[in-house]
């Protein structure tokens, strides 16, 4: 099928489309489930178990090494620093270097691994996302701005990869650390051990307190960051019109605007986050307070040691360093956690059109198209189309014309299954649209439309899109039945000129011909032409009337036009008027009623 990737995001701009405009609705609201979204995150994790285990292994080790050191600290300072053994010490020393040596080793090959995991985790779902999109109908992209949706794409993606490359790690370290230093403490002096562990209540309650309101601030962060991107994608996608009726001021002002509300809501995120690691800190600095006060009038009793009491403060240290890492990296998860929701409620969209157990295959239409008694509302208050009934007989043109707003490119929506009918049905070979499966039923009809929109790549890819498996004397034959041969020809790589970004290293004519050249390679059964030559000069349309003339031949095709001129030939035309079909019949036929349509032909050539 040709152009159909742009056709979802073009459509809604043809002139006279006016049937997509107005439709625009609330997008759905989020749900914050912050337990349901980490398991679906672990889902994904849990595909790398190789690398998953292998890093918990390397943790293991690293955090056994880590217990280790403050104990032989202890063990240094009673039995080699205060005896004076020199020898020893320095025999001490060696072994406390090697053992915080490996531990860092560890630490670094297991932050290795978790990155290459994380970037395979976050490589999965991506495609994952990318592909439901595919799914979508329009009526999912009505309702999101295209930024928004590539912000979920990137920042939201990119802000749970910074988290499952660092916090997973961390967090199982964490644990590991915590219960190994509470045995070891215990093990050395129960009273000490208790007195340490007399803060930890409170560092609970406070991290509780300051998640619960963090944790709405950050879902409002990854929001208001969505619709800045959005409004950008929109300000640079539509720069020409902002500079041609001088509003560069006023979109600045509406983009001061929303820049400063995700400011607020950045600064209300970070600033109730970065409470944390302070009080969590402040919390630990008093219970090492406690330690070294209580264990100082220990050790004067003789009840304990100087090389337990170094042992417990540097354990008290590692005890409460974990929780302190989990609090600086909150700010981190928190705005995974958010972003991670956006992407599985994109991921949960049930698309609303979907093929039928039973749905039959297309090999190739015959092209006999009838719509019977169809209704369509992109809501339930704004009827688009009513009551609308014709057939078009495999083989004919059929036009049609209306002012704008009048329900024609709604028709061809509705032809293309871009969206379901509210009532009535359409029928192609006499059998309901609805029975076909969607993929073969857009590959068995053809657009070209007036804004034609082109990939980066080469010219000879580009044409190609209509039909992937072609060759490269098929795609030249193509561009030289759509009269494209000729400007490719004079092109710096002709048919392999790489094209910029939408096409703008060529003309508006040239993209259209390309255009052309791709329906024409697809060789569909059934073709659409919304006002195809309208970017065309005088000369060119001359040739590519000719050439669409062979490519209409003997297939039926539906020609949205302005210029009536064109469409004198069709072999009937529809004129539509607020969404109903007022009047139909050939040119001449028209004329003679001298009705709505003679009324629209009589202004454009002024008789």
């Amino acid at each position: 099928m040709t152009q159909q990737a742009n056709s979802v995001a073009k459509m809604q701009q043809s002139t006279g489309g006016g049937g997509l405009k107005g439709r625009i609705t609330e997008p759905a609201v989020k749900t914050k489930d912050p337990k349901g979204t980490s398991r679906r995150v672990w889902n994904y994790m849990e595909k790398q178990k190789v690398g998953l285990l292998l890093s918990i292994v390397l943790v293991i080790f690293s955090s056994l090494l880590s217990l280790l050191g403050p104990y032989y600290i202890g063990v240094i300072i009673d039995h080699y620093i205060i005896p004076k053994n020199v020898s020893g010490t320095i025999k001490m020393a060696g072994l406390l270097f090697g053992i915080y040596g490996a531990a860092s080793l560890f630490i670094w090959l297991q932050a290795f691994i978790m990155v290459n995991v994380s970037l395979k985790t976050i490589g999965t779902l991506r495609e994952d996302l990318f592909e439901k999109l595919q799914t979508l109908s329009l009526r999912f992209f009505d309702r999101h701005k295209h930024g928004d949706l590539m912000s979920r794409f990137t920042n939201d993606i990119d802000s749970l990869h910074q988290a499952l490359s660092q916090s997973v790690i961390q967090i199982i370290s964490a644990i590991l650390t915590v219960t190994g230093v509470a045995i070891a403490m215990f093990s050395l002096n129960w009273v000490l051990a208790i007195v340490s562990f007399a803060t930890i209540p409170f560092m609970i309650f406070a991290t509780r307190k300051i998640v619960g309101v963090s944790r709405k601030n950050f879902s409002s962060r990854q929001k208001d960051l969505g619709e800045l991107n959005g409004f950008i994608e929109e300000s640079i996608s539509g720069g020409e019109v902002v500079t041609l009726f001088g509003r560069e001021k006023e979109m600045f002002a509406e983009f001061d605007v929303i820049n400063e509300r995700l400011r607020h809501s950045a600064m209300r995120a970070d600033m109730f986050s970065g409470y944390l690691g302070p009080v969590n800190n402040f919390l630990s600095n008093i219970g090492l307070g406690l330690v070294v006060v209580i264990g100082a009038v220990l050790v004067l009793k003789d009840i304990t040691t100087v090389g337990i009491i170094a042992s417990f403060v540097t354990y008290s240290r590692q005890f409460s360093r974990p929780i302190n890492q989990l609090s600086t990296l909150f700010n981190s998860i928190q705005a995974a956690l958010a972003g991670a929701e956006r992407v599985f409620e994109t991921m949960d969209e049930v698309p609303d059109l979907q093929d039928k157990k039973d749905a039959a295959a297309v090999g190739k239409f015959r092209g006999d198209v009838e719509f019977i008694d169809v209704h369509f509302g992109y809501s339930e208050e704004k009827r688009v189309l009513k009551n609308l009934h014709f057939k078009a007989k495999a083989g004919e043109m059929i036009a049609l014309v209306g002012p704008t707003g009048s329900g024609k490119t709604t028709m061809i929506n509705l032809l293309m299954r871009f969206y379901n009918v509210s009532s009535g049905k359409i029928l192609i070979d006499g059998k309901d649209l609805q029975d076909y499966k969607i993929k073969d039923l857009r590959q068995r009809i053809g657009i070209v439309l007036q804004d034609p929109y082109l990939f980066s790549g080469t010219v000879m890819e580009n044409i190609r899109y209509g039909r992937l498996n072609a060759t490269d004397e098929e795609v030249i034959e193509a561009a030289k039945t759509a009269s494209a041969h000729g400007f490719i020809k004079h092109l710096p790589d002709q048919y392999h000129t790489m094209i910029t970004s939408t096409g703008a290293n060529l003309s508006q004519g040239q993209k259209q011909l390309l255009s052309i050249a791709r329906a024409i390679l697809a060789d569909a059964d059934i073709l659409i032409l919304d006002e195809a030559t309208a970017n065309i000069d005088t000369r060119t349309e001359v040739e590519i009337q000719k050439g669409l003339r062979n490519l209409t031949k003997e297939k039926t095709s539906f020609v949205i036009a302005h210029r009536l001129k064109t469409i004198e030939e069709a072999d009937r035309i529809l004129v539509m008027k607020n969404g109903e079909l007022i009047e139909q019949g050939s040119h001449n036929e028209l004329l003679s009623r001298r009705g709505f349509y003679y009324g629209l032909y009589a202004k454009q050539l002024r008789i």
